[in-house]
């Protein structure tokens, strides 16, 4: 495997150190700032030429940094890069997979041509694929999906004692599953209507026979609004149960979220797929993993 080259999109410089190590790869400087306009500038002060070029950006908040992505491997395609792979620990645009109401954008697969026609690669973890099977279906590229379920089924198993796992929805039955079964832990799934970005009605079982003398764990893949899981913590408080801890692979946290949930849980641990102060399991290891895998082969010597 030849020696990457790994540059970090604003903000993403300490996941890119934590990939560097892992990897033996390079440190690449990438300038970026913006001009009086607001439009971006983008210059690699190291030069990418002939080498594997591994950009690091996580796609919270997406519309502030697509354009700054799509330039840097626009640009390390034109300065000769052998090839140009993208690890985004959070992909967005994947919420609307499908046209619900009449003249509705299809964001999912208009964002995944654009994404795809500037990178050769691209090593995500858990999106949140909910009508699509897998990320081909929209993808042109590879794109190599990894799971946290084992890290988080490792975190809860060494700091929580007869714990009880409580899953948002249906759709999160098979996720919140593999998690209890790898630590033999009881589990229930909520049923969840939504109303709204901001508006869910749980219907919670009467947990006080069950959960007596456990900790309710609260998991899901993405927390944003935070309204089902401080909704969830409410129903659980009203039961006479203690504090939950809540547990998101992604932790986007909307204005006011990360406040709310920590006011009505005990603990809110988030991975590092986004830099946030609730970050307490980290997945570089997988992602490193599956960016090896996408990596150029380190030419023979032909003498051997």
């Amino acid at each position: 495997m030849s020696r990457p080259v790994l540059y970090a999109l604003p903000g993403n410089g300490a996941m890119a150190a934590l990939l560097r190590e892992r990897l033996d790869g390079e440190e690449g400087q990438l300038e970026t700032r913006q001009f009086p306009d607001g439009e971006s500038y983008v210059r690699f002060a190291t030069d990418p030429r002939g080498r594997d070029v591994v950009l690091v950006c996580t796609l919270d908040r997406p519309d502030e940094k697509f354009l700054r992505l799509a330039f840097a491997a626009g640009a390390a395609r034109d300065l000769g890069a052998a090839s140009v792979g993208l690890v985004a620990p959070y992909l967005c645009y994947l919420r609307q997979d499908t046209r619900f109401r009449l003249g509705e954008a299809v964001t999912s697969t208009t964002f995944a041509r654009l994404l795809s026609s500037q990178i050769d690669w691209l090593v995500t973890a858990d999106p949140h694929l909910h009508r699509y099977s897998s990320l081909a279906e929209v993808y042109s590229v590879p794109a190599r999906s990894v799971h946290a379920a084992p890290l988080v089924s490792r975190w809860i198993g060494g700091n929580v004692e007869k714990p009880l796992l409580i899953g948002p929805d249906i759709e999160s039955e098979q996720w919140v599953s593999e998690v209890a079964g790898a630590i033999d832990a009881p589990y229930h799934v909520l049923d969840k209507t939504r109303h709204g970005d901001r508006d869910v009605e749980i219907d919670l079982p009467d947990l006080r026979d069950s959960g007596r003398g456990r900790t309710a764990v609260l998991v899901d893949d993405i927390v944003s609004s935070a309204r089902t899981m401080t909704v969830t913590a409410r129903l659980l408080a009203a039961q006479g149960l203690p504090r939950p801890i809540a547990i998101a692979v992604h932790g986007l946290f909307a204005d006011g979220a990360w406040e709310e949930l920590s006011l009505h849980a005990a603990r809110v641990v988030t991975t590092n797929s986004v830099p946030h102060p609730s970050n307490g399991i980290d997945i570089t290891g997988v992602l490193a993993d599956a960016v090896r895998e996408r990596l150029t082969p380190a030419p023979v010597d032909a003498k051997e």
